[in-house]
């Protein structure tokens, strides 16, 4: 099995992150609009994380590039996306986790923020947390849905060291001539 992996190429390691995206974001749009769990500020910065690293899965998969440089900045991009989903998955799991008297007062929505103050500002205040970020809504298995979450980046993190592993092996097809 650990040598089928190895032999994938960039493009099928993005294809694979991509659909891993894809489900994700899929689970994420039916708990909102099916079961109707409203995403709080971090839940919506954690599908932003995911919709970022399916566009580099997607362009990666689309480029398909024959060089090393070119697979090893694919993932390297991915893996800045899917490593700020898991920090802030991270972050929201920790709020989660406080005690009632330490979690800190509901702020105003993220759509207000976005339009009155800077970028910089919002994203400090989102990630310093809010008492809405905190309330957990739903479990599964008695984890939360950032505990989830935070296992779908995990997981989501082996397409990035694919890509790696794809830079580091001969293309397919291709023969040195050296």
């Amino acid at each position: 099995m650990i040598d089928d992996l190895r032999r994938l190429s960039v493009r099928e390691w993005s294809l694979a992150g991509l659909a891993f995206c894809v489900l994700m974001m899929a689970v994420a749009l039916g708990l909102e609009h099916v079961v109707g769990l409203a995403p709080c500020p971090l839940c919506i910065f954690q599908r932003v994380a995911v919709l970022a690293a399916a566009g580099v899965f997607l362009v990666a998969a689309l480029h398909d590039p024959a060089g090393r440089a070119g697979a090893v900045i694919y993932a390297l991009l991915s893996l800045a996306a899917v490593g700020s989903g898991i920090v802030v998955a991270g972050r929201h799991l920790w709020l989660q986790s406080l005690p009632a008297d330490q979690v800190p007062s509901c702020g105003p929505g993220l759509g207000y923020m976005l339009e009155i103050l800077p970028l910089q500002q919002v994203l400090a205040q989102v990630l310093s947390g809010s008492g809405e970020c905190a309330e957990i809504s739903f479990r599964l298995l008695g984890i939360s849905l950032p505990g989830w979450t935070l296992a779908g980046f995990l997981i989501l993190a082996l397409a990035p060291v694919g890509l790696l592993l794809a830079a580091n092996r001969p293309r397919r097809g291709y023969r040195w001539q050296g």
